[in-house]
């Protein structure tokens, strides 16, 4: 299990986690500022049900990808690659958009399932919120893995998971003010990174394909120096999609992503909020 792979693990589950467990403590919290914490209890099975779901989720898709071999390999490993690259970028803007706004519409929506005893509706919600994270989080991994060339680290999915645990309590039963904005921001930086290379590996499967030119390829050729089977290399192509060969669709691939994305990020947090809702 390469370091890469530990430290690209964390933070997908750490950030998964801590969005998941953000959601689950509004939702608390306003049950005990309702005095309806009756239904605590069928909160803490949604959460349990979705967690569940989610590893068998996660269980299917690993068995799927690893029960193919030959063309049907790559075609899948291509296809998850890019859907993870798509999937992740959606993730980082969405909860860009929506840090604000999370908590009023949560409220407002629990508010109105209380007042109405709709049981349902209170335990649709975690439900929800906390299976949307467990699939991503199922998604995402699987493309580590796949470009990793092996499997997720289970050590880095308990750190992750019990780093984003300890700072949802911290917020929520510890009362401190944890500046999620800025740690949004910068782990947001780096899955945008991550979901940088599961494109790059997207592409390089479906060159192998047929399905894109090869072009020029590779457009270097620096393994001598920085081995990605090896070393640092290896733990830069777990975490960044590192490669020491690639072509140059690869390349730019790879940079147009950084500067379309970081580009229409910056210009989506400059832009009122009125305007973006237009």
């Amino acid at each position: 299990m390469s370091e890469g792979s530990l430290a690209a693990t964390l933070l997908i589950v750490f950030r998964e986690t801590l969005e998941a467990g953000l959601i689950v403590g509004i939702i608390l919290t306003m049950l005990s500022r309702m005095r309806a914490m009756q239904y605590a209890s069928h909160v803490w099975a949604s959460v349990a049900a979705a967690v569940g779901l989610s590893i068998l989720a996660g269980w299917a898709l690993g068995l799927a990808t690893a029960s193919t071999q030959g063309q049907w390999e790559k075609i899948i490993e291509g296809c998850i690659s890019l859907v993870a690259c798509g999937v992740l970028t959606w993730m980082v803007f969405w909860m860009d958009r929506q840090a604000k706004r999370l908590r009023p519409e949560i409220e407002t929506q629990i508010k109105w399932a209380v007042s109405r005893t709709q049981l349902a509706a209170i335990m649709a919600l975690p439900f929800l919120a906390v299976f949307r994270e467990g699939a991503e989080t199922v998604l995402f991994l699987q493309a580590v893995a796949i470009q990793s060339g092996g499997t997720v680290s289970g050590l880095g999915a308990l750190l992750g998971g019990g780093l984003a645990v300890a700072v949802t309590a911290a917020i929520f039963v510890g009362g401190r003010q944890v500046p999620l904005k800025t740690l949004f921001r910068s782990t947001g930086v780096l899955l945008l990174l991550i979901a940088a290379g599961m494109l790059a590996y997207g592409i390089h499967e479906l060159q192998e394909l047929g399905w894109i030119p090869m072009g020029i390829s590779p457009i270097w050729n620096i393994n001598h120096l920085l081995n990605e089977k090896a070393g640092l290399g290896s733990f830069l192509k777990a975490l960044f999609g590192y490669n020491g060969n690639p072509s140059l669709i690869e390349v730019l691939g790879y940079a147009g992503y950084l500067v379309v994305v970081g580009t229409r990020l910056r210009g989506w947090r400059k832009t009122p909020r009125a305007a973006r809702s237009s």
